[in-house]
């Protein structure tokens, strides 16, 4: 029996640290084939090649930050984790970040529902190669801070949908504000209020769209 396990991280000696943990004997008879890549653009390479070769996926373990691929709009581990979701569904996802605040939790649990969730703080050479085992075993694991942040969320109040996601790309895209209503199904209203919502989530209290994007890419939103 074969285990495919995708790797994707842009410091390799991380990436080649995952791989000695899980080949220590982690997975008993289970002789796992280790598929190594370090930013967006060859991780979606090499996905979109498992599907035309209908060879299977079994795990992937991604970071949340990532080199982008800027000619697909694939910013992040987000936008692969939701590729991998629509391209090899029956993968099983774990997503690592080092951040941990309820909006960005908020997005990924929405729209990705991983069967992982780990703040990078919180794992290391003992507990990675179990969480990643009892994740194959079909359990769901999110870490203590992600749990933490998902009940902020609920004590907040915080609605971070999609649309939210949208606003932002296309303002870092140069797209001014009035012309979002012709990309995404709003009207200007909604929008605006979108963003007054989303500048008061991000705590930023003074500030126009140019200060909003540059909040929006530190935190790894966009």
């Amino acid at each position: 029996m074969s285990l495919n396990i995708l790797i994707v991280d842009d410091h390799p000696m991380t990436v080649d640290s995952y791989v000695n943990l899980l080949s220590d004997e982690c997975f008993d008879t289970i002789e796992p084939t280790f598929l190594k890549e370090y930013n967006c653009e060859t991780a979606y390479k090499k996905i979109m090649l498992l599907k035309k070769q209908n060879t299977k996926l079994d795990f992937a373990i991604l970071d949340v930050n990532l080199p982008p691929y800027e000619e697909f709009n694939i910013a992040n581990g987000i936008d692969l984790a939701l590729i991998i979701r629509k391209a090899l569904p029956s993968c099983k996802i774990l997503l690592l970040t080092m951040h941990t605040e309820a909006f960005i939790v908020n997005r990924i649990v929405k729209s990705i529902a991983p069967d992982g969730f780990i703040s990078k703080s919180e794992v290391n050479f003992e507990s990675f190669p179990a969480i990643c085992k009892k994740i194959l075993m079909g359990e769901m694991i999110y870490s203590d801070e992600i749990v933490k942040s998902q009940k902020k969320l609920t004590h907040r109040n915080l609605n971070w949908d999609e649309y939210d996601s949208q606003i932002l790309i296309l303002l870092s895209q140069g797209v001014k504000t009035v012309n979002i209503p012709n990309h995404i199904p709003l009207s200007m209203s909604s929008i605006e209020k979108r963003k007054a919502n989303i500048k008061s989530h991000l705590l930023l209290e003074k500030g126009g769209d140019t200060e909003l994007i540059n909040k929006a890419r530190q935190l790894g939103l966009i």
